[in-house]
């Protein structure tokens, strides 16, 4: 099987060959850690202290893993961490935000990269985030007696279907874990259903819960509010995690707001930092003044007046979702599926989202369940619910309070999933979790 899909990745790296040459040279965009990636070189190990690997793809599986690392270092403080990433953007948020942790890119999965990069490492445990099933790694892995586990499991309605054709394939993928850590029971009932083993699946909740910062005055979004010349009494609408062409619809539904609502201002997050250029000039093409964060001194913070920012920087949104009174969320207008609304419901904001949210439909019942977040059908609609949640700010609060509400009582999933992950660990490991536990009843008493 090895060598088969070795064959497989290598044809379609012959396909995407001649796009991934033109984006090199026309658009100049680099591909850093490739050379990693290809070969299986991460940086080796040294010394015998006790090691998990965890893996987050992007920016998002990074995110959720803050809470489990900051947990980790506490129960198991001899432990060394190693997080790879396989985006460039995520790598880099990885860096930012886990000084105490070993970072690098995870091997592509070629048989060769894959086995160079455990025996460098020689992982105690892997821990995989949401659904990240690579055949070559996981197969080498549990050749080699790693335990393997996923944690924050999902599998979305649209990837179930896709994936039941493949259950060939995913049973034998699923069967090596050792722990499959599902968000809820509709998750893990179709992990079941692909091929993982019964007794090995368990329901933890969703991590996302768990690192969620639910207080408007934490020092990153006061501090953003103050770079961008945000007063506190200015309202605010975000559109967050958006695509083509959500910022020209939520461009419109600001524009159609401010007839009534002059101060309002609007900040837009392109979900994919190659469109910030993109999308700063959609907004001047449409004549409308705009600040870029990037672009942002404290003079022109104190001076600025612009009333759309673009927030074209890696790692904000989940502060500038703080900002706002009223929050799109993007990829919902668009064929992606819809994209994390957990973050702005946090914070009590009024939250709006399309109605193509698969990926996050759990969500979706639930904060609609509660009363807890609107769904608006295109443009129109956007504008439309905007201004009847700016014209009626009680309305809007309860909604607010509503998801938040939701967010707190999700809380805990961390907790869990340490807990199940510590049965996978070295013995010599578990026992620092009790002498831990057992030093902090000590200073409280």
């Amino acid at each position: 099987m090895p060598w088969l899909l070795n064959l497989a990745y290598l044809a379609a790296v012959l396909v995407a060959a001649p796009v991934l040459l033109w984006q090199r040279v026309v658009r100049g965009k680099r591909r850093p850690g490739l050379w990693k990636k290809l070969t299986g070189r991460l940086v080796r190990r040294t010394g015998d202290e006790r090691l998990v690997w965890f893996h987050a793809v992007s920016v998002g599986e990074v995110l959720q893993l803050e809470p489990m690392i900051s947990e980790c270092r506490r129960l198991w403080p001899s432990l060394q961490i190693l997080v790879t990433t396989t985006t460039a953007t995520g790598h880099r948020l990885a860096c930012e935000r886990f000084l105490d942790c070993h970072v690098d890119w995870f091997p592509l999965d070629f048989s060769w990269a894959v086995d160079r990069a455990l025996r460098r490492i020689r992982p105690d445990l892997v821990v995989l985030v949401e659904l990240e099933l690579w055949p070559n790694f996981i197969l080498a892995a549990h050749r080699k007696g790693i335990p393997l586990a996923l944690v924050n499991g999902r599998v979305s309605e649209s990837s179930f279907a896709g994936y039941r054709r493949l259950r060939w394939l995913f049973s034998r993928l699923l069967s090596r874990f050792d722990q499959l850590v599902a968000q809820n029971t509709i998750y893990a009932e179709r992990l079941e259903e692909l091929g993982g083993a019964p007794q090995h699946i368990q329901v933890s909740g969703s991590i996302k819960y768990d690192r969620i910062e639910t207080r408007r005055d934490n020092p990153d979004t006061q501090e953003l509010a103050a770079s961008l010349g945000i007063a506190q009494r200015s309202p605010v609408f975000v559109a967050g995690s958006t695509q083509d062409p959500e910022e020209r619809l939520a461009i419109e539904a600001w524009a159609i707001a401010r007839q009534t609502h002059p101060d309002l201002r609007l900040v837009l997050v392109p979900r994919h930092p190659e469109r910030f250029d993109e999308v700063a000039e959609t907004v001047v093409s449409m004549g409308h003044p705009l600040l870029r964060r990037s672009r942002v001194t404290e003079q022109t913070a104190l001076q600025t007046n612009s009333p759309v920012v673009l927030l074209d920087s890696v790692g904000e949104l989940a502060a500038c979702w703080g900002l706002a009174d009223v929050a799109f969320v993007g990829g919902s207008l668009t064929n992606r599926g819809g994209q994390n609304m957990i973050e702005p419901a946090a914070y009590g904001a009024a939250v709006l989202f399309g109605p193509n949210t698969q990926n996050f439909q759990d969500v979706v019942d639930d904060l609609l369940e509660r009363g807890g977040a609107r769904v608006v059908a295109d443009g129109p609609s956007l504008a439309t619910r905007l201004v009847e949640l700016l014209d009626d700010p009680t309305t809007a609060a309860a909604l607010g309070e509503a998801a938040r509400r939701l967010v707190l009582s999700r809380q805990g999933a961390t907790a869990t999933t340490l807990e199940i992950l510590n049965e996978l660990l070295p013995e010599d490991i578990r026992r620092e979790t009790g002498s831990t536990e057992a030093d902090r009843t000590a200073d409280a008493a």
